[in-house]
C-alpha cells in the first residue's frame, strides 16, 4: 500500500490561481520528531545566559529589517493585507523581537526575608517546549508576540501556522535562523498533535477550535492560552466628534476586510442613530477598496472563496430577518476579469436586526458589521455586553466621567476610548473575556508569567 502524502498549500487570495507555497504536511510523526529536537535543544538555550539570547533575538529583528521589503511583498501576496497595513506588522514584529530581546534582562525571581536563619528567593525556569499554533491574518506578528518571549524566557518553539499563511512562516523560520524555532506545515491534524506533545501551548484562532485546544491541553495538564473571537462594539455617545468617530469606526470595521479579531463588528449608536448612520456611510464610501499591492487600499480580497460567500449569506440572511443591507453586501465580480479570480466583496453595513440576530451575536470574518440603536447609554452597554465574547470595546465620547463609567462596565479585555477596537499595544497584556480568551494574558510582562513557572528555593546554613 502507498502511503499519500497531503501538501499544504497557500493561494493568493488576491489571485487564486498564484500558489503561493507548497509543503508536504509534517503529519503526526513529523510534529513529534519537531518537538524531541526542540527537546534536545531546549536544555543548552535555557542555560545560556540572558546576554546570549538578548543578542540572538537582536540578530533576529536585524534580519527580519533587512528584509522588510520582502516580507511586506509576501504578506500582501499571501493573505491579502493591503500593502501599508503589511509594512506595519513587519514594523511590528521587529519592535516585538527588540522588546524581547531586552525583557531576558528582567527579574526572574524575588528574594524573601526567611522564616529562619538562611536564604529564602522565588526564580522562574521556562516550562520546556512552547507548541504556537496561529492564525493566517497576521502572519509574522501573532507568531512572534508567541515565540519572542517564549525564546526570551529559556523555551523552545514549535510552529504550526495555519496552510494559508505557510510560505511566511516558513520564511519568518529562515530569517530567525533558530534551531530553537522550528516550523511544522500542518493542518488540523498537526495541530493536535502539537497539543499532545508540546510543554505550554498558545493558540490564537475560532472559539470552536480554540475550545478543542483548551480541553485536550487541560487533560494533559499542561499550560494553555486560547485567544479567539470577537464580536467587538463601538458605543457612539451624542457628544462624541461624529467625523472622527465614524473615520475609525468605518477603518476598524473594514480594514484588511474586516480579518481581525477586533475589527468592529457592531455599532451601537445612542439617541443619534441617524447622524451615525450617515457619517459611517459616508466613512466607509472613502475607504480604497480592491489590489491590496496598492498603497491607496484600505479593503482588500477575503482570504478565500468560503470566506468570501460567508458575508455575501450574511447580508443575504439580515434582509430575510427584515434587516435593511444600508451599503454593500455584494461579491465584486469585475476584479476578477483579466484572470485574477480574487475573493472581494464590498464593505457591508446592515440595521434593523433584532439583537439575538446570529449577525448581532455571532463573528463573520469580514468586511461586515451591524448598526444598533439604543434608547440610553444603560441600553448600550447592555447591548454591548449581551455576547457570549468579550474581546474588544470602544466608547465615542467628550464626557470623561462617562467615558470612565463605560470603561468600567463593559465586559471585553481591551477598552478603547476614542479609539478604534482594532489595534494593540504589543507591550501590554493582550485578551479577552468569556469565549473570547482563555488562560493568561499575552504580550508584555503577561509572557513571563506564561512561559515560565515559579520556584520557591530555601537554603538554609550547614547543620
Amino acid at each position: 500500500m502507498t502511503n499519500v502524502i497531503s501538501l499544504i498549500e497557500s493561494r493568493s487570495p488576491h489571485a487564486p490561481a498564484d500558489i503561493v507555497a507548497s509543503f508536504p504536511a509534517a503529519g503526526e510523526a513529523g510534529v513529534q520528531a519537531a518537538v524531541r529536537l526542540a527537546q534536545a535543544v531546549q536544555h543548552d538555550w535555557a542555560s545560556r545566559n540572558a546576554a546570549a539570547r538578548a543578542a540572538a533575538l537582536a540578530r533576529a529583528a536585524d534580519a527580519l529589517e533587512g528584509a522588510a521589503d520582502e516580507l511586506a511583498a509576501l504578506v500582501v501576496r499571501e493573505v491579502g493585507k493591503p500593502i501599508t497595513e503589511a509594512r506595519g506588522e513587519v514594523a511590528r514584529s521587529v519592535s516585538i523581537l527588540r522588546y524581547y530581546s531586552q525583557q531576558v534582562f528582567d527579574p526572574a525571581g524575588a528574594l524573601h526575608e526567611p522564616s529562619g536563619a538562611g536564604l529564602l528567593f522565588t526564580r522562574r525556569r521556562p516550562l520546556g517546549v512552547a507548541g504556537l499554533i496561529t492564525p493566517w491574518n497576521f502572519p509574522l506578528a501573532i507568531p512572534l508576540w508567541k515565540a519572542a518571549p517564549a525564546l526570551a524566557f529559556g523555551n523552545t518553539v514549535v510552529l504550526k501556522p495555519a496552510p494559508q499563511a505557510l510560505a511566511c512562516a516558513l520564511r519568518l523560520a529562515e530569517l530567525l535562523d533558530l534551531n530553537e524555532f522550528q516550523v511544522v506545515p500542518g493542518d488540523a491534524e498537526e495541530g493536535a498533535a502539537l497539543v499532545e506533545a508540546a510543554d505550554v501551548v498558545s493558540f490564537t484562532g475560532s472559539a470552536s477550535v480554540g475550545a478543542l485546544v483548551r480541553q485536550a491541553a487541560v487533560r494533559r495538564g499542561v499550560p494553555v492560552q486560547a485567544e479567539m473571537g470577537g464580536q467587538n462594539a463601538s458605543i457612539v455617545l451624542p457628544d462624541a466628534n461624529l467625523e472622527a468617530a465614524a473615520a475609525q469606526i468605518a477603518a476598524a470595521a473594514m480594514g484588511f476586510a474586516g480579518q481581525k479579531c477586533t475589527a468592529t463588528k457592531r455599532i451601537i449608536t445612542v439617541g443619534n442613530g441617524e447622524e451615525v448612520r450617515e457619517a459611517v456611510l459616508a466613512a466607509v464610501a472613502k475607504l480604497g477598496f480592491g489590489d491590496p499591492s496598492d498603497p491607496g487600499t484600505a479593503v482588500g480580497p477575503l482570504i478565500d472563496e468560503a470566506a468570501r460567500d460567508r458575508v455575501v449569506d450574511a447580508a443575504a440572511d439580515a434582509v430575510a430577518a427584515g434587516g435593511r443591507v444600508l451599503t454593500g453586501g455584494r461579491a465584486v465580480h469585475s476584479l476578477q476579469e483579466g484572470g485574477l479570480g480574487g475573493w472581494y466583496v464590498e464593505p457591508t453595513v446592515v440595521d434593523g436586526l433584532p439583537a439575538d440576530h446570529r449577525l448581532a451575536c455571532e463573528e463573520v470574518f469580514g468586511p461586515i458589521c451591524v448598526v444598533q440603536d439604543a434608547a440610553s447609554v444603560d441600553e448600550a452597554v447592555a447591548l454591548a455586553n449581551g455576547v457570549r465574547y468579550g474581546l474588544a470595546s470602544a466608547v465615542y465620547t467628550s464626557d470623561l466621567d462617562r467615558a470612565l463609567d463605560l470603561s468600567a462596565r463593559l465586559d471585553t479585555g481591551l477598552v478603547k476610548v476614542n479609539a478604534p477596537t482594532s489595534g494593540v499595544d504589543f507591550y501590554l497584556p493582550f485578551g479577552g473575556e468569556k469565549d473570547s480568551s482563555y488562560g493568561g494574558r499575552e504580550q508584555g510582562k503577561a509572557a513571563q508569567e506564561f512561559y515560565t513557572s515559579t520556584h520557591t528555593i530555601t537554603i538554609s546554613p550547614a547543620g
